[in-house]
């Protein structure tokens, strides 16, 4: 068995940083996730500065950015603008979200649920014009910090409905960490049977239970799951979003499980371990304070 990851952490893990990192150390953060073995990262969001100033040098990130054989960097956009911005820096793939929610998409958008599937429409037409892929990410599948818990036949609408515009993909989002793995692999497989169409599973560990559904996602089939150096992370527009699974954790449970991602853990950790110096705190993720199991064998003198 095997499963993609994508790289999360230079957009999703650095947006809710009380500081804003340099753009070289971005790039550094990027080159480094490639050089363990990743290969789709999700480099920026091609939003507004004063909404997420952390964001405000994206076009500068990709940029920096040397470009490697196989490799996907993508950009999220939330509109036709964001999506002309995320071309012009020469992205390989956009990645669209749409909230399960009226409140959260007021919030995080400005605009309700049907009007940000008509915007993923545009969206997804353009970004298949210019010969980039698209997919859609459906934020707060499973729990909402407004609204509460989402009814999984609303996502399941949802995601019908952004299926018509022909993503490459569809990612379900526990956005605020609160799903459970029973939730997780049911909404899986559901929303894979109804769209017929690979699913991305993107889960945050604000509760503690984001390594549980990862699993049960990977037994529903997903194909992909999102995760971030370090196990930073967390939305601006989200009460109680912390941190996204840990990439090094992760990495380091799937091969104890004999799961293929292609990814080397060493990197992940020295990468996790130099990120710490960057922001200035320890990071959440768990294997670089213990190390992996089992331990590498002792060098001989």
């Amino acid at each position: 068995m095997s499963v993609g990851i994508v790289e999360v952490s230079p957009r999703d893990g650095l947006q809710d940083e009380p500081t804003v990192v340099a753009t070289g150390a971005k790039v550094e953060l990027v080159e480094r996730a490639l050089d363990a073995g990743i290969t789709r990262v999700e480099v920026a969001s091609f939003v507004r500065a004063d909404r997420v100033p952390a964001m405000a040098d994206a076009e500068q990130v990709l940029a920096g950015i040397g470009r490697r054989p196989g490799v996907r960097l993508s950009g999220l956009v939330l509109n036709e603008r964001g999506l002309h911005r995320a071309l012009d820096a020469g992205v390989d793939e956009v990645n669209f979200v749409v909230l399960a929610t009226e409140t959260f998409s007021q919030r995080n958008q400005g605009m309700g649920v049907d009007d940000a599937l008509d915007a993923w429409a545009g969206v997804a037409a353009g970004a298949r014009a210019a010969g980039v892929g698209a997919t859609v990410t459906l934020g707060a599948s499973f729990g909402c910090p407004y609204e509460g818990p989402v009814d999984a036949a609303t996502v399941r609408r949802i995601a019908r409905r952004a299926a018509e515009s022909g993503p490459g993909e569809i990612a379900l989002a526990d956005t605020i960490g609160c799903a459970v793995p029973p939730e997780v692999a049911s909404l899986v497989g559901e929303v894979g049977a109804d769209t017929g169409l690979p699913v991305r599973v993107h889960l945050h560990n604000s509760r503690n239970t984001g390594f549980a559904n990862a699993l049960a996602a990977i037994e529903a089939g997903a194909a992909t799951l999102d995760a971030s150096i370090g196990g930073i992370g967390g939305c601006p527009f989200a009460p109680g979003a912390t941190g996204n699974v840990a990439t090094e954790d992760l990495v380091h449970l799937l091969d104890r499980l004999g799961v293929e991602t292609g990814v080397a853990l060493d990197p992940l950790l020295e990468a996790a371990r130099w990120l710490e110096g960057v922001l200035g705190h320890a990071v959440p993720g768990q294997v670089l304070r213990a190390g992996p199991f089992p331990p590498a064998p002792a060098r001989r003198p």
